[in-house]
């Protein structure tokens, strides 16, 4: 009995099917460069409208801190577990629960209860650390070939999210009547709106198995792991004074809340350059600790200059903190992928260096509002910011050198 002869691939079947895998490429890198967009609006909104807030709620100096360092200190601590629950779950569910949670985050801030807004700034801090971690791994899994260039885009959107946040936060409390509290949950709208495009791909994903260097050995001794880890926190620190203090520095200095936001946006906007081609220049460096250096450098003098420069030039010094900022960000984030031999240990990396660096970056907003409650003003900060500078400049000439992150077993 003669058996059936197999089906004939055809050419128009292999285009379709190559067609079919393109598209969905597109679809998962547009998708990755959507959810990073909502990284980053839960700062941006807030500290725009920190004195409307205290105002209207009571809230303290000492109280505002907390608020303004709460989510960071969640991404430092809901990090860690994100790998674990990848692995459980799968890493596009994993991502899809934590859009959940930053949708859900970000609306109820819009309730004004002072108790609530610390509930939902946890939240959406939990959701953002879980997408901070996820993010470079599937990079490194989906888009081998243009790590760099994936690394780049997704970058530029995490720095659009927070310009946008920055930018159109108080012209939105305008519109509303004066409403922070309705400007403040605007932004679960694009977080719901990417949740919906991310939800069919999530669900339909098929697990894939985790590498073995997922799992095997511990970076907790590697000291070029350490090293990417203090690089990633400090000048998260900074960025983090920045997104927290600088508008309300700013208005007390005597520039109008709508006027502060725009500087603010500005640097943050001038990062969507810098983040786009840095990964790709630091791919092609031999090392990447000049860069390191030169974006520490820029950052510092741009930050003591809106402490004490006149404000005549504050447009020149937004434009230069953004330089510098966007370039540390984006190099930060690069450094997790270059780092590391394989995927999996890029997930590893990318855990401990945004777990234990966005816990280390906790320090330098909650110090500076700290330090304004109890001398009344923001030049105090200006030492905690050169202590931070010197150490961000050390441990990015430590990762910055040619070598990769290798996990002990223990």
């Amino acid at each position: 009995m003669l058996s059936k002869p197999a089906p004939r691939t055809t050419a128009a079947d292999a285009a379709g099917s190559h067609q079919a895998s393109r598209s969905s490429a597109i679809l998962l890198g547009l998708s990755l460069i959507l959810i990073a967009f909502n990284l980053r609006p839960v700062f941006g909104s807030l500290s725009v409208l920190l004195p409307e807030v205290m105002r209207d709620t009571g809230l303290s100096a000492r109280g505002a801190s907390l608020l303004t360092t709460l989510p960071l200190f969640c991404l430092g601590v809901f990090a860690a577990p994100a790998p674990a629950l990848a692995r459980r779950f799968g890493p596009e569910r994993t991502l899809l629960g934590a859009l959940l949670l930053i949708t859900l985050g970000t609306l109820l801030r819009g309730t004004g209860s002072v108790p609530v807004l610390f509930l939902a700034s946890a939240m959406a801090g939990a959701g953002i650390a879980v997408g901070n971690v996820l993010l470079p791994g599937l990079v490194k899994r989906d888009f081998p070939s243009r790590a760099a260039m994936m690394t780049g885009l997704y970058t530029l959107s995490i720095c659009a999210g927070a310009a946008s946040a920055a930018a159109f936060t108080v012209p939105l409390e305008q519109r509303f009547d004066g409403a922070w509290t309705l400007a403040l949950a605007f932004w679960a709208l694009p977080a719901a709106l990417v949740l919906l495009l991310w939800a069919p791909q999530a669900l339909a994903a098929r697990a894939v198995p985790v590498q073995a260097g997922a799992r095997a050995g511990s970076l907790w001794r590697d000291r070029l792991a350490w090293q990417v880890t203090c690089f990633m926190g400090l000048q998260s620190s900074l960025a983090y004074i920045v997104m927290g203090w600088l508008a309300p520095m700013l208005r007390e200095r005597g520039l109008e809340s709508a006027d502060a936001g725009y500087v603010v946006a500005l640097s943050i906007l001038v990062q969507l350059a810098t983040c786009l081609v840095t990964p790709s220049i630091a791919a092609r460096c031999r090392d990447q600790r000049g860069l390191a250096l030169g974006f520490t450098a820029i950052i510092l003098v741009a930050m003591l200059a809106f402490l004490f420069a006149p404000l005549g030039g504050r447009w020149f010094w937004a434009v230069l903190l953004g330089c510098g900022q966007g370039g540390a960000f984006a190099l930060a984030l690069s450094l997790i992928v270059l780092r590391s031999p394989d995927a999996g240990v890029t997930a590893r990396l990318s855990a401990m260096v945004q777990g234990w660096g966005y816990i280390l970056a906790t320090a330098g907003p909650l110090l500076a509002g700290l330090l304004r409650g109890w001398t009344g003003g923001f030049q105090s900060s200006a030492a905690l910011m050169i202590v931070i500078s010197a150490g961000m400049a050390w441990s990015g000439w430590g990762a910055g050198r040619k070598l990769l992150v290798r996990p002990v077993r223990d």
